[in-house]
């Protein structure tokens, strides 16, 4: 016997252990003989993360894709996994180590450090995972996988050694995002672009040599408006301190105020005067000549568009900054360093490599770079070098205006980059990086998608796709991290011109290989020695008892500054030095396909679901994660990841604002579950799911199809206490009752309409198909429509009815599970104990395959009955007609089948309609409302229940009123100014609200007619 009530939280954990008890998620699970395979690898989510909305949606979806193949007999797989979260990993392990006072990770060296990490995996690393199965996700849990699993590490660094020995990885100096804070470079997603309140400060070069120009300016219509003589250049920036490291100011070719100077000198105004600094005016396409002055300064090595201006133009990147964010205190002193840049300012050829060439000043060197702007700019204001303007403000005491003439500085909203986890300004850093040359493995990617051999959904994606790839640049893949895959290249010492090795040569010569075995080989050939040592420069820095171990062994408690002393005797010795940096997490998690079906061994699983059937993924992360898998699958196998990628769009609060914590609207699904059950939460992402458009989420939504939830249960137990049981070979072709063939078809369409929706990745139409079927149609007609007869006493009606209610309930609990897999295994099941045995749990059970069942004759009658009582219903709601009320039905011009109809269903008429009496007449009684079905005519006699003039003016003054909404609201559409200003949120719910308006306005205008 059913409970009276379903509670979700007595349920959900019983049945998922039953699931896995039962081995219901493995592989293959379910499949039919020589069946077909569909396989999905699950987005890996960060070990360290939690369960937040996009994932709950994302693997919601998965989940669907998944439960419905299986469940049609497909070989399926859902490989599940985590990523191993390099700097979020990185960051939690050293706050845990931070707030249990233990030694430092800097201060346990990076073997202890990653020791740590490790069984910080092990205790806390499975959370959400927990979380996953809590939503239900029917991964094969026991092929879980982790990108720092042995091999899947082994994969990664082959597949690192065989891109460096084909040219496709390279090391290379170029610009990054540099994080100051956790000292490594990060990548465009790890960055988050904030408006904040800034200034852009003016300040004046001065031309070099006292030169002057004259300047002038003009109006749109060409009018002079200024002339003047300067001896400057006048620019605007938002950070002061990358002055320093300017190497050109910038104008465009068309810019008629600066031909005159272009190509002269002019000076930077900071530094120690007797050394100041001077740059070149050149031209770009770059600056734009009506923003600001139309003077750009170029800083290539800490702006990413200067870095590819000055690459255009041969411009020297001057770096200003350590690791840290600091103003750099190493390299040239300052007198030699801007000897040096000034000579190359006068035509003298820039090394290749500016690194060494310091241009901070000696005041400045070592101070924070927020410290240094605020010194630069009070320096140069000193000089007399900031662009002035006049302020007029009025006076306190006497209220009048008066005029100062002020450094010009602007207080203007600026989008400032910062790290996602540090929170701290991200600095365009030039740094020495590894790098895959993605010019070389793009275009097999363009082209997979280009043919169709990867279909992009929705079909917008692709424009995003190629444009990425199309103009793609060199991928940067190292980060100054620890835990991760360390890169697998080793350094050793260059030999000299005589061909001897030589310790002193800054030069170093690299070895790439995937164990320390292989390039120790490489090494002893280039060397020709017998031995070579591993030396790691994270290791204990003491020097006692330093150990002499045989070839292929470290060096342990070796001081690094000995390394050249103590070997510079040995002939027979070489030692290498690991490179410290670790792969970016992209760069792992792009091999996840092949790497977690056990390539580059030639496994069953991965000759049987690769390629893997469907990828579903944010929309976000086309580029970052998506492209990247196709390159490198492409590039390492020659073979496609997926067949189809699906991309859905952001979960947004009620209002469609972005989630954030700041803004406190951020949605824990895990409270949606514990509240509301895990059912009704992934229905809700179903049926907002509509391909491309943002999911607006609320709690009314979730608590709707809590209550759907509750639906399907009440309708199980009123089917159970009605002894609607299963039947041993009960025929549904077989059925006579209008009601039951009717019922029959409706599933058939129903079945065929979701299994439709699913195919084409529709989950909202899906969703929307069986919500409309089994709540609608279902709940609130068939079982209606049923009880006389399970009341009644004709038991061979009432037993065709049971039947049939029974296997319809069996076909909608099977329909469901994709969706809501909680409520209906448990309804599966309970209503399994009576009837014949159930052979498996619903969620291996067969979906549904229905045909044959449909009968023109009986539909037309049961719409035709839905038609009426709907009718009714509506002109009821409309007029105000009490609920209690009563009223006769007076149909005229019926025709003999719409008689025979009325004959049958007049009880049911009646009782849903809340009708006394129906009668066939020849007129229409007075104070009637009216509704016209077919050839006839249907009238409820109001005078009586409701005041009609009194009602007619109700109802025409709501329609006046909804007029005036309608014509305000057209204004506003209809004003450029507001479509423009507008947030798009707010024109949509304008555009939404007019449809909705119309529509009512429509309807009450019918209700009016009626009573005419």
């Amino acid at each position: 016997m059913l409970d009276p009530k379903y509670i979700s939280n007595n349920v959900e954990q019983k049945i998922h252990d039953q699931w896995m008890d039962t081995g219901a998620f493995k592989a293959g699970a379910g499949a039919k003989v020589g069946a077909e395979s569909f396989s999905i690898v699950i987005p890996p989510p960060n070990v360290t993360g939690s369960l937040h909305i996009g994932h709950a949606l994302n693997n919601t979806l998965q989940d669907i894709l998944v439960r419905w193949h299986r469940m049609r007999g497909f070989d399926t797989l859902w490989q599940p996994g985590t990523d191993h979260a390099g700097i979020a990993t990185q960051m939690v392990v050293e706050r845990k180590l931070a707030e249990s006072q233990q030694p430092s990770r800097r201060e346990m060296g990076r073997e202890k450090f990653i020791e740590k990490v490790w069984e910080w995996k092990e205790e806390s690393g499975g959370v959400i995972i927990n979380q996953l199965k809590r939503l239900g996700a029917s991964c094969d849990w026991s092929r879980e996988r982790f990108t720092m699993d042995p091999g899947f590490h082994d994969a990664v660094l082959k597949v690192f050694v065989d891109m460096y020995n084909k040219d496709q990885i390279y090391r290379g100096k170029r610009l990054v995002n540099w994080d100051p804070h956790f000292e490594t470079a990060i990548s465009d997603l790890e960055v988050e672009n904030i408006e904040v309140n800034g200034h852009m400060w003016h300040f004046k070069y001065p031309l070099a040599g006292g030169e002057t120009y004259t300047y002038v300016e003009k109006n749109e219509d060409g009018n002079v408006t200024l002339t003047e003589e300067r001896d400057y250049i006048a620019i605007a920036t938002t950070r002061p301190e990358t002055m320093l490291g300017d190497g050109a100011v910038a104008v465009h070719p068309d810019d008629e105020r600066y031909a005159s100077i272009v190509g002269k000198l002019c000076e930077i105004p900071v530094g120690p005067k007797e050394l100041r600094r001077q740059i070149p005016i050149i031209t770009d396409e770059y600056p734009v000549m009506d923003f600001g002055s139309g003077a750009v300064k170029i800083t290539g090595a800490h702006d990413f568009n200067d870095y590819e201006v000055a690459k255009r133009n041969g411009i020297p990147l001057y770096a200003l900054m350590d690791t840290k964010g600091a103003m750099r205190a190493d390299g040239l002193s300052y007198h030699d360093a801007a000897t040096q840049a000034q000579k190359i300012a006068q035509g003298e050829k820039a090394p290749e490599d500016a690194t060494p060439i310091n241009l901070v000043p000696e005041e400045y060197r070592g101070m924070d770079r927020f410290e240094a702007r605020k010194k630069v700019i009070a320096d140069i204001t000193a000089e007399g070098l900031a662009v002035m303007h006049d302020v007029t403000k009025k006076d306190k005491e006497s209220g009048e205006d008066i005029t100062e003439t002020l450094p010009y500085i602007e207080n203007k909203k600026i989008m400032q980059p910062f790290g996602d986890r540090s929170k701290v300004v991200i600095e365009p850093m030039l740094t020495d990086q590894w790098y895959v040359d993605t010019s070389k493995i793009v275009q097999p990617a363009i082209d997979a998608v280009k043919s169709g051999e990867i279909k992009l959904m929705p079909e917008s994606q692709r424009k995003v796709y190629f444009h990425w790839l199309e103009n793609i640049e060199p991928w940067c893949i190292s980060r100054q991290l620890w835990w991760g895959h360390q890169i697998p290249v080793w350094y050793g010492p260059a030999k000299n011109k005589s061909g001897e090795v030589d310790y002193s040569i800054s030069q170093k010569v690299e070895f790439c290989g995937a164990s320390f075995e292989e390039v120790a080989e490489k090494a002893k050939s280039y060397y020709g020695v017998a031995h070579v040592f591993d030396f790691d420069p994270a290791w204990d820095k003491t020097a006692d008892g330093y150990k002499y171990l045989d070839a292929f062994s470290p060096i342990e408690n070796f001081h690094r500054a000995q390394v050249a002393d103590y070997f510079a005797g040995y002939d027979d010795i070489a030692v290498l030095e690991r490179d410290p940096d670790v792969l970016d997490t992209w760069f792992s998690s792009g091999l996840w396909p092949i790497g977690t079906l056990g390539w580059p061994e030639e496994t069953d699983e991965l000759a049987k679901y690769f390629p893997t059937s469907v990828l579903i993924t944010g929309f976000d992360i086309i580029f970052f994660w998506v492209a990247r898998m196709i390159m490198m699958q492409k590039s390492v196998v020659g073979k496609i990841p997926f067949h189809t990628v699906y991309t859905h769009a952001l979960v947004r609060d009620e209002k469609g604002k972005k989630m954030s914590k700041s803004v406190g609207n951020v949605i824990d699904p895990l409270v949606l579950i514990e509240e509301y059950g895990a059912d009704a939460t992934r229905f809700t992402f179903a049926a907002m799911a509509a391909p491309g458009a943002d999911l607006k989420l609320s709690m009314q939504r979730v608590a709707g199809y809590r209550n759907f939830v509750t639906k399907i249960w009440n309708a199980a137990r009123f089917l159970e206490m009605n002894e609607c049981q299963r039947v041993e070979g009960f025929d549904p072709k077989s059925v006579q009752m209008p009601l039951n063939r009717w019922i029959l078809g409706s599933t058939t369409r129903a079945v065929a309409a979701v299994t439709k929706s699913l195919g084409d990745f529709r989950f909202n139409d899906a969703s929307s198909a069986a919500y409309e079927f089994v709540w609608g149609t279902f709940c609130d007609w068939f079982i209606e429509l049923a009880k006389p007869t399970f009341m009644g006493e004709d038991e061979a009606q009432k037993a065709e009815t049971r039947a049939t209610a029974a296997f319809v309930l069996d076909q909608i609990l099977a329909l469901l599970h994709p969706f809501m897999p909680f409520v209906t295994e448990e309804l599966w099941a309970e209503t399994g104990k009576t009837g014949p045995a159930r052979e498996n749990m619903l969620v291996i059970s067969a979906w549904p395959e229905l045909a044959g069942l449909e009968s023109a004759e009986a539909e037309a009658e049961l719409n035709w009955l839905v038609d009426v009582i709907s009718g009714i219903r509506s002109v009821r709601a409309q007029m105000n007609v009490p609920a209690s009320a009563r009223i006769p039905l007076h149909i005229t011009g019926a025709s003999d089948l719409t008689k025979g109809r009325i004959a049958t269903h007049t009880g049911a008429i009646e009782r849903l309609a809340r009708i006394e009496a129906i009668s066939l007449t020849d007129s229409v009684p007075s104070s009637s409302a009216q509704i016209v079905l077919n050839e006839a005519n249907f009238a409820l006699p109001l005078g009586d229940v409701i005041d009609i003039d009194a009602e007619k003016a109700r109802l025409n003054k709501d329609i006046a009123k909804m007029d005036k909404e309608i014509m305000q609201i057209a204004k506003k559409l209809g004003n450029e100014q507001f479509l423009a200003k507008a947030p798009a949120a707010e024109v949509e719910k304008q555009r939404a609200r007019a449809i909705e308006l119309e529509g009512l306005r429509e309807r009450l205008s019918e209700a009016v007619s009626r009573l005419d």
